[in-house]
């Protein structure tokens, strides 16, 4: 059973498994309606993709109507008594737990007050979850929509919770009035995303650390920092990606930016620049940060704990380096852009 590291082709390029539980909650849905109460999203807080989610809920005040869980950043074996399964991903474990190793005994990582385990479906893992849903093949990843009343997983692509958190659940929204999706600019917005924000940025950075070859670590490197050169000299013009209103692509970005200093420069080798040496980008996403809703569920520490601990191949004894990334509560200076 793989994990993402090895999710790559003959010529050493990573290449990211398609989610495949792609059910969309709707009015018009009678298998899914929007319901207050009725889902619960399985959540891994180190991941850009599940955290983006977790921050919509709070952006678009459903905490009341959508329950979530929140599993340990760092992967264990899923299942522990079976010593021919060497499968290792998202576990639950509640604060207060004995702290984890990793895979190969290395390392003491805490189990802290933002853990939240699954109390819905009482599965250990992502893995158990899915397995209880009829998904034995995975990849067994997050974020997960998951509906408690048919047991069943309803969705696990993020792009589309997103959009079914923008606009399905807006009764049950204490914040129905946010729109992340603007229809005056959404096909501007999708546009950017498809053809450089998704490729060659949110996925780009896993194409350069997961790669198995100098080439298509080069080439992806090459694509990166080519696209943030581009994305500098944008948000030198316009406060957000869509001008003066925050979108989904802003979250989106911002998800992936917010990990690049403390984890990718080092970890995914994506060291040519600091997101610190672009003051634009810098500013953006510090402007981000400053967003309540969104600082609600970021976690360094879970972030760094996560990338830094869960893949011995690439850091074996799980040694967690010091830096941080710049200073987020610094003032962005972007009011005015």
């Amino acid at each position: 059973m793989s994990t993402a590291v090895d999710h790559t082709d003959k010529a050493g390029a990573f290449k990211r498994k398609q989610s495949k539980h792609r059910h969309f909650v709707s009015k018009d849905n009678a298998q899914y309606p929007p319901e207050s109460g009725r889902y619960h999203l399985h959540i891994a807080l180190a991941c850009p993709w599940a955290n983006g989610a977790l921050s919509t809920v709070a952006l678009k005040g459903l905490d009341g109507a959508i329950s979530h869980s929140i599993v340990h950043p760092t992967w264990q074996k899923t299942r522990p008594d079976d010593d021919d399964d060497a499968h290792h991903g998202w576990v639950y474990k509640a604060p207060g737990d004995e702290p984890l190793k990793n895979s190969i005994g290395h390392g003491s990582f805490k189990c802290d007050d933002l853990l939240v385990p699954d109390k819905i479906t009482g599965a250990k893992s992502i893995r158990e979850l899915y397995n209880l849903a009829g998904d034995e093949e995975g990849p067994f990843t997050t974020p997960v929509l998951f509906d408690k009343k048919t047991n069943t997983i309803v969705n696990n692509e993020s792009t589309e919770i997103l959009k079914m958190l923008n606009s399905e659940f807006d009764e049950f929204a204490t914040n129905p009035d946010l729109d992340m999706y603007p229809a005056d600019i959404q096909d501007e917005l999708q546009e950017l995303n498809d053809s450089l924000i998704y490729p060659k940025v949110n996925n780009g950075v896993y194409r350069c650390g997961f790669a198995k070859s100098q080439e298509a670590y080069n080439d992806a490197v090459k694509e990166l920092f080519e696209s943030l050169d581009i994305l500098e000299e944008k948000l030198s013009k316009q406060r957000y990606l869509g001008g003066k209103k925050f979108t989904w692509l802003d979250l989106r970005l911002f998800m992936t930016l917010v990990r690049f200093d403390p984890v990718y420069i080092t970890y995914f080798k994506t060291n040519q620049k600091r997101i610190a040496d672009y003051p634009n980008l810098l500013g953006f996403v510090r402007d981000c940060y400053s967003i309540p809703e969104v600082k609600k569920y970021l976690s360094i520490d879970h972030i760094k704990t996560h990338y830094f601990t869960s893949h011995p191949i690439l850091n074996t004894y799980a040694i967690i380096p010091a830096y941080d990334g710049p200073d987020l509560e610094a003032p962005h200076g972007r009011e005015n852009i």
